[in-house]
């Protein structure tokens, strides 16, 4: 369990007004997690995202535009980068970004290797550095961290969703289409890159399409889902 006070996930899209998805995308929970660990390179896990948040607002902001060569003109540009070959212009102005008021995260990880398990823990525990999720400013605050069992399970009876939920395309197809009718926005999240060697730039080697229901979606008894300790579903991606 966590929460952050007035966090924003930018959407990748969104320029004018710098949009949030409504929980955090899988790219960032797990690069957070790699932060509180001080993992060196890729520990391969699958992660669930559930919140939810009080409102939405906006907040102001300084952007930066600029492109990729662009000469200084001292009629266009308000800031002057210098170089040994020559000078760059760059603009900087006032812009607006959507943030999320009281957000309340339960995240659930399962690492390839169940081993790294107790390292996880141990990291989001007591973190190498003040744990951030979203923009660089957006701490989080970690509340619990507990090693739970999750068990394939039959459904006894219909529950709700306490939270808001990305459920993945792979897990909504299991359920009985006539019997279980999500509703919300489908997004294509990130949730891994790649580096590339000759250019050193970052490229999206994986991607999830998945829902996000919102708490009180109904999910009925009969169903096989993942359950935890705790009794809140758990939809793995």
């Amino acid at each position: 369990m966590a929460y952050q006070n007035m966090p924003s996930y930018r959407k990748p899209t969104s320029f004018i007004l710098k949009e949030s998805y409504p929980l955090p995308p899988y790219s960032s929970v797990i690069g957070m997690i790699h932060a509180a660990c001080d993992f060196k390179s890729y520990v391969d896990m699958d992660v669930s995202v559930q919140g939810r948040y009080y409102s939405s607002t906006s907040e102001l902001c300084t952007k930066y535009e600029f492109g990729n060569g662009t000469k200084y003109e001292s009629g266009r540009h308000n800031v002057k980068l210098s170089a040994a070959d020559k000078d760059y212009g760059m603009i900087r102005g006032m812009g607006n970004v959507e943030v999320l008021v009281d957000m309340e995260l339960l995240i659930h990880i399962k690492p390839k290797d169940e081993a790294m398990l107790e390292t996880i823990a141990q990291g989001l525990s007591y973190p190498n550095v003040y744990l951030a999720l979203g923009r660089w400013e957006d701490l989080i605050r970690i509340d619990s961290v507990d090693i739970v069992d999750i068990k394939d399970t039959e459904l006894e009876r219909r529950i709700k969703l306490s939270y808001d939920a990305y459920i993945p395309k792979i897990i909504e197809q299991q359920f009985d289409e006539y019997e279980v009718n999500f509703s919300g926005t489908i997004y294509k999240l990130n949730k891994k890159y790649v580096i590339n060697s000759k250019t050193g730039m970052r490229k999206w080697d994986e991607q999830i399409i998945a829902r996000y229901a919102t708490r009180g979606s109904q999910i009925n008894s009969g169903e096989y889902m993942l359950i935890d300790d705790d009794n809140y579903p758990v939809f793995l991606a």
